[in-house]
């Protein structure tokens, strides 16, 4: 199972450099889960940036995989888990809906290279693991 974070997204609808490290998580729809606050994190920015159309064609995308909304019980799990690794609240809730899943968290946010179960890429994509 694959979680991209919403920076992942966001290098992958752009074609940017790192846009290849993420396309095998995202493309792989039957293994992807997707956090509903990567869906609101993506769909602002896109919508900010590019539009309307652009942006309900990312959110479409996002939901080929299954989205996992935060109810009650991952709010606490993403609360504890935030507090634990110090992250702030859309990177606990990512990170929480990982963990729940046994699922691999791709990103290319710095402050969650070499924590467990993630597969990291530097912006300029130099840097993976």
């Amino acid at each position: 199972m694959n979680v991209v974070d919403s920076s992942g997204w966001l290098a992958y609808f752009a074609d940017e450099s790192v846009a290849d490290f993420f396309a095998e998580a995202i493309e792989d729809s039957e293994l992807l889960i997707v956090p509903s606050v990567c869906v609101y994190e993506v769909f602002r920015v896109v919508l900010r940036e590019r539009g309307e159309d652009a942006a309900f064609t990312a959110a479409a995308a996002m939901h080929a995989g299954l989205v996992v909304n935060l109810d009650g019980d991952l709010a606490l799990e993403a609360a504890a888990l935030g507090l634990e690794e110090r992250l702030a609240f859309a990177d606990s809730v990512i990170y929480a809906v990982a963990r729940r899943h046994n699922a691999v968290l791709w990103t290319q946010d710095v402050h969650f290279k070499g924590k467990t179960g993630v597969r990291y890429t530097s912006r300029d994509g130099r840097e993976n693991g």
